[in-house]
């Protein structure tokens, strides 16, 4: 699963997803956890950034406390769930991201480490959305991260990993005249790029600890 990310946007932000609008008071995040308000870029001509929370509302749901069971998606399964085949065909998004934490289990103890592209910056997950109203009809927009098997690098530290888009599939995923759904299924795949992965110190355990210090190294 994926289960905590970071988000550092840097000056070239905007124009690396080619967005035009503005978000007020964009800061970098180095521990996002499930449940906060984040920036999803999504395709509403052209591509724009807003705030959604982390863990996926279907629009039909009586319970938005279903939303902390809804974090991940299965790629494997996405067509075949009610909850997620309605965003699949409707509701597509990336999630920017610098990097992502994966717990490894070494003996009894389970070790973090940041795990992010070489050479990248940022790069976006795929993921779905949807837009839930309470009782007095006031929206609320969430989502969900794709995850997938493991890639090579991947399988030494966990048996899932979340589904990293190429740039060329970044747009494809965002296009939403694409109805083709087995296409967009074939873009759900494990990254073939490079990857590196840092061990760090168990304060990202604390989602309340936010700062630079969560992604420095720690030795063996």
């Amino acid at each position: 699963m994926c289960g905590r990310y970071g988000f550092v946007p840097g000056e070239n932000f905007y124009n690396r997803f080619e967005i035009h609008n503005r978000l007020d008071n964009l800061e970098p995040h180095y521990n996002i956890a499930p449940g906060q308000l984040v920036p999803v870029i999504t395709r509403s001509s052209p591509n724009q950034v807003i705030l959604m929370k982390w863990g996926l509302i279907p629009h039909w749901a009586k319970d938005p406390r279903i939303g902390y069971k809804m974090i991940n998606a299965r790629a494997e399964t996405l067509n075949e769930k009610p909850t997620f085949k309605y965003s699949l065909k409707n509701h597509r998004c990336l999630i920017p991201t610098s990097g992502f934490y994966e717990w490894k289990h070494i003996g009894e103890d389970k070790i973090p480490f940041y795990i992010r592209l070489k050479g990248k910056d940022m790069f976006a997950f795929a993921g779905l959305y949807d837009i839930w109203k309470d009782a007095e009809g006031y929206p609320l927009k969430t989502f969900t991260i794709i995850t997938t098997s493991p890639n090579e690098f991947m399988s030494t530290i966990h048996h899932r990993m979340p589904v990293i888009l190429t740039e060329e599939a970044e747009d494809i995923w965002l296009d939403q005249s694409l109805t083709d759904i087995d296409k967009l299924l074939a873009l759900l795949t494990p990254t073939t790029a490079e990857m590196e992965s840092i061990k760090v110190s168990k304060l990202v355990n604390n989602p309340n600890n936010d700062s630079p210090e969560i992604i420095k190294p720690v030795k063996d």
